[in-house]
């Protein structure tokens, strides 16, 4: 068993200067020590990195590990917050596909700690080592999803999209969306339109609320984001215009009441205590694992807040394409 010492009160000096944050326990006294870095964002981006904390959170409460959590300040320091985790730590999880080089590179150097990645970017004809777990998602499932509730709610006929960073990852949402949109209504327009193409596009509100106003006044009357703290200017325009949106990765009504239709929920959660709970169970395997629409993995939130929304026969129909997903008589693109 490894334990996680409290760094020195310098140490914590400087890392608060460049913009670092921890948290977690100061001392892992548990059988099974696990450490999380952030995506760009960090914490209360109330999307993708504040799942992968739930997951966290809840593999602490129910199998009793020890955790600690660091938040790198710019990103660029991601390499050494994992290494810092890694010498101390049983099993190591990056949160976002900007860690794919920096975990292929130190599962390599570090082969006794475990990693584990979300969102892993693998390489054609890669296989990955035994101490490395690449967690993916088919984003495009669950986008194919709220699309075709978007399509049939739409009363303009257009709909849009804003993704983050223009990566193959975030198209996966568009690709999916959009195809979801036209296979319940052909005559439908999908105006997108992405953020930028560095990571700092997952943290630019201002430019999310740019996008999606942009859209609204060329007609959309949804508009779904896939672009991390991003999305919060979205949901700025999209309140002010009194059109809908669709959230991403988390059920995210609780900042939208107004104008919330749905969630496309991404279980980034269930990703990161999967693996943890793995570790402690002591049959952690290196390779790819994705989850899809079939292990729940990928979905759309239905509940007492947006069933006023959503008409009950277009969930029917929507559920019915949901199964048909499973069952592979639909086949939706990733791009």
């Amino acid at each position: 068993m490894k334990r996680l010492l409290i760094g020195l009160v310098a140490l914590n000096a400087v890392l608060l200067v460049l913009g670092i944050g921890r948290g977690g326990d100061a001392e892992c006294r548990a059988d099974v020590c696990v450490g999380l870095v952030f995506d760009v964002g960090g914490l209360g981006d109330k999307s993708f990195n504040d799942a992968a904390y739930e997951g966290l959170l809840r593999a602490k409460s129910e199998l009793g590990v020890g955790i600690r959590y660091i938040e790198p300040g710019d990103g660029s320091d991601r390499e050494s917050a994992l290494r810092d985790l890694a010498r101390d730590h049983d099993l190591v999880i990056g949160v976002g596909f900007i860690f794919t080089d920096d975990m292929r590179k130190l599962a390599r150097e570090f082969p006794g700690t475990r990693f584990a990645a979300v969102d892993y970017s693998t390489e054609p004809d890669e296989v990955l080592p035994d101490n490395l777990l690449g967690l993916r998602f088919r984003e495009h499932q669950g986008s194919f999803l709220v699309g075709a509730i978007a399509g049939l709610v739409s009363e303009t006929g257009k709909v849009g999209f804003v993704g983050g960073m223009q990566i193959p990852l975030i198209r996966k949402f568009e690709a999916g969306y959009a195809a979801g949109v036209k296979h319940v209504c052909p005559r439908c327009e999908v105006l997108a339109a992405y953020a930028g193409t560095e990571p700092k596009a997952f943290a630019d509100p201002a430019m999310g609320r740019e996008l999606a106003a942009a859209q609204i006044n060329r007609g959309a009357d949804v508009v779904f984001h896939a672009s991390g703290k991003t999305g919060t200017g979205v949901f700025q325009a999209v309140e002010e215009a009194g059109v809908r949106a669709i959230g991403v990765d988390a059920d995210q009504y609780p900042d939208l009441p107004c104008c919330m239709l749905t969630s496309m929920v991404k279980r980034v959660d269930v990703a990161v205590y999967e693996a943890i709970a793995s570790a402690v169970r002591g049959d952690f395997e290196g390779g790819v694992r994705e989850f899809g629409i079939g292990d729940v993995g990928v979905g759309f939130v239905y509940d007492d807040n947006n069933r006023d929304r959503i008409p009950s026969p277009i969930i029917e129909r929507v559920e019915g394409l949901a199964a048909a997903i499973a069952r592979g008589d639909i086949e939706v693109p990733q791009r």
